[in-house]
């Protein structure tokens, strides 16, 4: 067995409370991979643990199994120590938002992330950068630790495997880990369609929204390049980060990359970058953010003016 997972099994074995948490915003991927886990610590260890989050959960996950059971993080006491902390699909410290705290003051602390991390924040890692989803890796851990599993486990498995690689859309060629693991998911009773159709939940008004703005995108270089823009006053009515825009201007002809704003207050602009077979990630890293090769972002303290001219200066260097 893995020393690192060996140890995981001890850390948690030995605890009276742990603390699951990921990414401010938490993404089908990261909500579904702390529920999974907590539901697997439970049925494992005897153990219950505290799932919390920051920001915004999208209605899209309100039918994922056990959604009841992650709360918001300040409705928690945030000065007693976790015996254990575990932070998933996080990416880089300034994501993690709120539930850094628990992370500040637990006696142990975890990390379990498929993301490039740019300075670890756990004692015990167990990241992958080549595994699709932090969906994935939790589906490692419970084969090579011979953990029991229910049904509610195997949905959110599956759901965290097929948001953060966008229905298979971008699992890499020569990685196709992430299809051999849902064939297994599947086999153990796992419903596709039906996991799908529960994800079709938007709210009208945030349907509604993302149309318009996808109908005032803006293209350059010859339709090469799609971007569009969400103010402040829309903002409030988007369901999660505007997956609906990304796909339906990914789905115009011509189209290679595509470029999302979001003025989420005044001087805070949320970056959503998508590529057609263009790689993305090294402008999201040029904005202080990061993420997967054709999926990625960043949030950055300025004007959306300003961000917009940064984010176009930037794109005038790639070879589309």
């Amino acid at each position: 067995m893995d020393e690192n997972l060996k140890k995981f099994a001890e850390k948690i074995k030995a605890a009276r409370s742990v603390a699951i948490f990921a990414h401010k915003n938490p993404d089908g991927d990261a909500l579904c991979s702390v529920l999974a886990l907590a539901r697997l610590i439970e049925l494992n260890f005897g153990r219950r643990p505290i799932c919390v989050y920051d920001g915004n959960i999208p209605d899209a996950l309100d039918n994922v199994p056990d959604r009841h059971r992650i709360q918001f993080y300040q409705r928690i006491d945030l000065t007693r120590p976790f015996d254990v902390a575990i932070v998933m699909d996080y990416g880089t410290a300034r994501n993690i938002g709120g539930p850094s705290q628990i992370l500040e003051i637990a006696k142990y602390t975890i990390e379990i992330d498929h993301h490039i991390n740019d300075a670890h924040v756990a004692e015990l890692c167990i990241d992958d950068d080549t595994a699709a989803a932090t969906g994935e890796i939790v589906f490692r851990m419970m084969n090579a630790l011979s953990w029991t599993a229910d049904v509610d486990v195997l949905n959110l498995l599956a759901v965290a495997i097929l948001t953060d690689t966008g229905f298979f859309k971008f699992v890499r060629a020569g990685r196709g880990d992430a299809l051999r693991i849902m064939a297994r998911l599947v086999d153990g009773g796992v419903n596709i369609a039906t996991l799908a159709d529960g994800l079709n939940n938007k709210p009208r008004r945030a349907v509604q929204t993302e149309a318009a703005i996808v109908s005032n995108a803006e293209f350059l270089r010859h339709g090469k390049i799609a971007l569009a823009t969400v103010e402040k006053k829309d903002y409030k009515h988007l369901d999660g980060r505007g997956e609906l825009i990304l796909n339906l201007l990914a789905q115009i002809k011509g189209v290679e990359l595509i470029a999302l704003l979001k003025q989420q207050k005044e001087n805070q602009i949320g970056v959503s970058l998508r590529g057609r077979m263009h790689p993305v990630d090294h402008i999201a890293s040029a904005l202080g953010g990061g993420g997967h090769t054709y999926a990625a972002g960043a949030v950055v303290a300025d004007t959306l003016e300003n961000v917009r001219t940064r984010l176009l200066e930037l794109l005038k260097g790639e070879d589309l």
